[in-house]
């Protein structure tokens, strides 16, 4: 049998707890592996020009052209898990342990793979910690200055049957990590030196021994974070910042450091027949004192007073000085109907989860049921109203004109019974660009950040209907805010920067923002049309060729003419400049 010797990318992959799951109920968990294989892994592996070259019960070794691909490989397939698992109980979830290594490789006739490069990447799995990605040494500095997150140092680590100790690194995707200066390092001190008063809310701990009570402990917390959000004088914490600590053992002073705030509020909810326990602490990040702490044993319908009370004694604690405004909007409004509001936090924790087909069409359900509940609910009407013109944009059920039709009938509603929804203003800026009516729209997204001048996701939208409306720089200063606010923020984010940047002639930054875009979904194609966009317009041809190539990787159905039906823009000659640097990388029109 002959052999090989040569330099690969190992990553070595392996089932938390297998063995108790499997002999829990064999034949549930291989099948629900079987189907990961097929759905996730595999199609990730050969994303990234992966070759599995062995397989073991409940894990793989697949072997890499380059670091790079083997990492990108690995963070999708973490993303994924961490996605499906939501709501899944922790006996049950299926999570990964991954080791990556760069190093010398045997490779055999039949083409298995042997030597010290593939027991390493192994032996890093088995220190990784579940649903993280552990690098050794050799292949962390190849891919240092690509990662937009930064990694553990675990400094020299003794290895199982590894001679001498391997210096590892670990990525975790589920956890927060201090995101790297990509294109707009000013947020992060932004945030550390604004002066006004600062806070995060951690999810409540779900005291109620059941599971499927999380969306209630979460959904309370996202509507007392949505009304903190209404205030001018408060910077608050975006949700899926603070929810980066959720079931962590975690010290207050060093949540309170990470996120760059002065107070922490915290609490627990216990949930039992009609009745409900709320108990509710602000702590000073500082040296961990509690300010403000109260206990509420109510009836269940009494769950809106709960959040009203809650939501003035932070603002109180915190010397917030509220308009007149501030304080009539200050009050919960969603609904006053518990089951209506059941149904609203069950379609919030779909919504939160990602902007899909899938995911939003499981969040309209929930918020077409709940508002069939309570037809009186305004913000239940806006979001709704903006399912459909997300529907509209990406033609997901109906053909765009019913889209819209649909869209326009909530918003009207929603804005009869509440003309100060943030969200609802959203929504009209979004029709109005359908309709080709750019100053209502951009009028629309500043009356929404002024309604909402806390929330990030809201800041990120007015930054998109912002800078096509040809106003660049504003909406740069708008995706900043949204990133001070939300450390932890998701990769849309990037996009918005990044076409903030494009259309304001910042191409350096811009390219950086895509660029990391691209690496924070691999595989999904996020980022690349901007950045072929970006390198045909500027002098740089063959990085437009071949981002084009990967795009068409990424994205094999791609065409100019889908691409186009998604875009908004006022300036109809900036669309002609921008299709034409697409077809000059060699994409189709379609």
């Amino acid at each position: 049998m002959t052999e090989t010797r040569k330099l690969a990318a190992i990553l070595c992959a392996d089932v938390v707890g297998f063995s108790r799951m499997a002999s829990a109920d064999e034949d549930r968990t291989l099948a629900r592996l079987r189907a990961l294989r097929s759905e996730v892994i595999d199609p990730t592996v050969a994303s990234q020009n992966g070759r599995v070259f062995k397989r073991t019960g409940d894990g793989a070794l697949v072997e890499f052209r380059s670091v790079v691909e083997a990492v990108r490989c690995a963070i999708a397939i973490q993303t994924a898990m961490v996605e499906r698992n939501v709501g899944v109980p922790a006996d049950r979830r299926i999570e990964f342990r991954i080791g990556i290594h760069l190093g010398d490789v045997v490779e055999e006739s039949d083409g298995d793979l042997m030597g010290d490069g593939i027991n390493i990447a192994a032996r890093l799995e088995g220190i990784a910690r579940p649903s993280a990605i552990c690098l050794s040494e050799q292949a962390y500095w190849q891919v240092k200055g690509r990662l937009d997150l930064e990694v553990t140092d675990l400094g020299p680590t003794q290895l199982k049957n590894i001679a001498e100790p391997v210096r590892a690194y670990s990525l975790q995707v589920d956890m927060p990590a201090v995101k790297k200066p990509v294109a707009a390092p000013e947020p992060a001190r932004l945030a550390q030196s604004d002066d006004k008063p600062s806070i995060a809310v951690l999810p409540f701990q779900n005291m109620s021994g059941e599971s499927d009570q999380e969306y209630f402990c979460d959904g309370l917390v996202d509507d007392i974070l949505t009304s903190l959000a209404k205030l001018a004088g408060l910077r608050v914490i975006a949700r899926n910042s603070s929810f980066a600590f959720k079931r962590r053992a975690i010290d207050v002073r060093d949540v309170a450091k990470q996120l760059g705030v002065r107070h922490v509020l915290e609490g627990s909810v216990r949930k039992s027949a009609d009745r409900i326990r709320v108990t509710a602490q602000l702590i000073d990040g500082r040296d961990g004192a509690n300010v403000w702490a109260e206990r509420y044993d109510r009836a269940l319908d009494d769950i809106f007073a709960i959040q009203d009370e809650i939501t003035l004694a932070v603002a109180t604690e915190m010397q917030v000085k509220l308009t007149e405004g501030e304080q009539a909007r200050l009050r919960y409004t969603t609904t006053k109907n518990v089951e209506a509001w059941t149904l609203w936090v069950q379609g919030l924790a779909h919504y939160r989860q990602s902007i899909s087909k899938e995911k939003l069409g499981a969040a309209r359900l929930c918020w077409e049921k709940a508002l069939s509940l309570d037809p009186t609910s305004a913000a239940l009407e806006a979001m709704l109203a903006w399912v459909h013109c997300l529907d509209a944009r990406f033609g997901w059920w109906d053909d765009r004109s019913t889209a819209i039709g649909k869209a326009e009938s909530y918003v009207e509603s929603a804005s009869r019974k509440d003309s100060e929804n943030a969200d609802a203003h959203i929504a009209s800026a979004a029709l109005s660009w359908f309709g080709d009516r750019f100053d209502q729209a951009v009028a629309d997204a500043r009356k929404a950040a002024r309604l909402a001048p806390g929330s990030a996701d809201v800041a990120n939208l007015v930054s998109f209907y912002l800078a096509a409306a040809g106003h660049p720089q504003e909406a740069i200063a708008h995706s900043r805010r949204a990133i001070a606010l939300n450390p932890s923020y998701p990769p849309n984010y990037l996009g918005n920067l990044g076409l903030a940047y494009r259309l304001a002639g910042r191409v350096e930054e811009a390219v950086a923002a895509f660029s990391a875009y691209d690496a924070r979904i691999p595989g999904s194609g996020f980022g690349l049309s901007d950045l072929v966009i970006l390198y045909a317009q500027n002098g740089r041809p063959e990085e437009a060729r071949q981002t084009a190539q990967r795009l068409l990787a990424a994205r094999p159905d791609f065409t100019i003419a889908s691409w186009r039906k998604t875009q908004m823009a006022r300036d109809a000659g900036r669309f002609d400049d921008e299709v034409a640097a697409l077809r000059a990388a060699g994409l189709p029109f379609g």
